[in-house]
C-alpha cells in the first residue's frame, strides 16, 4: 500500500535565531519514500545545515536572520508500506541486564520525562513482577497504561512527566508512551521513544485533528519490537520520523528564542 504523508507548519519567530527540526522520514524508512523523495520546503528560503544525531535521526538546523518574523515548513511524500499491522511475537524473551547489548543500556536509565528512579520503580515491581517475563510482561504494562490514563487533548501539557501522568491519570499519546517506557525500564526492559506518522488506516476515523503520533519500542529476543500503550492494538501504517530516550530527544521543532505556533497541519492518508 502507499501512504501520503506531509505537514504544513508555520512559526512566528523573533530573529535572529535558529530553528532545529526533526521532520523527515527516519533513514530506516528512506528506501520506502517513492519518486523524488520528500518535498520539504522552507519559506522564506533559509540556510539549512543537515546532520545526523546520536540516535541516527535526520535533523536540520535553520538559520533565521534579521528581518524574518515567520518561518513556514512544508513537506509531502508518498511512502510504501507493507499494509500489515504491527508484528506480534509472543515468544520474544527478556534479556538479563548483563546479557543486553551495550548500545541498549541507555534505554534503561532515567531520562528527562521518564523517572525510573521514582515511586514508579516500586510500583512496577509490585504490579508486574508476577507477570511472565518477555512479551507478556510488556503487554501487561501497555494494558495498565491504556486503562490508567484517559486520553484528552484538552489536558495536553508539554512538560508532563511519566510520574505526573501516572498521578494525574490523563494525557495524550506522548504521556501514554512516557509512562509505558518508564515502567518497562523499571522492570529492566530497554524501551525507547518513537515519533512519526500514524493515520486512521484500517480503523474508523477518529474525531481528532491529524497529528504526529508517539509510540515506543522495547528490546526483547535480540531485536526491537513496536508497542503502543495509547491505542493498545497492532496498527497499520506507522512511518517513523525519529527515535530517542523520550520526547526531549525528538522535538518536531525547537526554536532558540520566543516563538508562536501559527499553523499546524499533518497529513497521513492511504493513497
Amino acid at each position: 500500500m502507499f501512504i501520503k504523508i506531509g505537514f504544513d507548519i508555520e512559526l512566528g519567530v523573533t530573529a535572529p535565531t535558529a530553528l532545529i527540526y526533526m521532520l523527515q522520514v527516519h533513514p530506516s524508512r528512506a528506501a520506502d519514500v517513492q519518486g523524488q523523495g520528500e518535498m520539504l520546503t522552507i519559506s522564506p528560503p533559509l540556510r539549512t545545515d543537515h546532520y545526523t544525531d546520536a540516535f541516527q535521526n535526520h535533523c536540520a538546523r535553520v538559520e533565521i536572520p534579521v528581518g524574518v518574523s515567520r518561518v513556514r515548513l512544508r513537506n509531502e511524500a508518498v511512502v510504501f508500506d507493507s499494509g500489515w499491522p504491527d508484528p506480534v511475537s509472543h515468544g520474544a524473551f527478556e534479556h538479563a541486564p548483563a546479557d543486553l547489548p551495550t548500545d541498549t543500556l541507555q534505554f534503561l536509565l532515567p531520562s528527562r520525562y521518564c523517572e525510573v528512579d521514582s515511586e514508579l520503580l516500586q510500583f512496577a515491581w509490585s504490579r508486574f513482577a508476577g507477570v511472565p517475563p518477555g512479551w507478556q510482561r510488556v503487554q501487561a504494562i501497555c494494558d495498565f497504561v491504556h486503562q490508567h490514563l484517559r486520553f484528552d487533548y484538552q489536558n495536553a501539557r508539554a512538560t508532563r512527566t511519566a510520574l505526573e501522568g501516572y498521578r494525574e491519570r490523563t494525557g495524550v499519546c506522548r504521556d501514554f508512551t512516557h509512562l509505558a517506557i518508564t515502567l518497562c525500564r523499571c522492570m529492566n526492559i530497554p524501551a525507547r521513544y518513537v515519533t512519526g506518522y500514524l493515520g486512521d488506516i484500517g480503523i474508523p476515523p477518529v474525531p481528532y485533528p491529524m497529528d504526529f503520533s508517539a509510540w515506543f519500542e522495547v528490546y526483547l529476543g535480540d531485536r526491537w519490537h513496536t508497542f503502543d500503550a495509547r491505542h493498545n492494538t497492532p496498527r497499520i501504517g506507522r512511518v517513523v520520523i525519529a527515535r530517542g530516550r523520550d520526547a526531549a530527544d525528538v522535538p518536531i521543532t525547537m526554536v532558540f528564542g520566543a516563538n508562536t505556533l501559527e499553523r499546524f497541519e499533518v497529513t497521513t492518508d492511504e493513497v
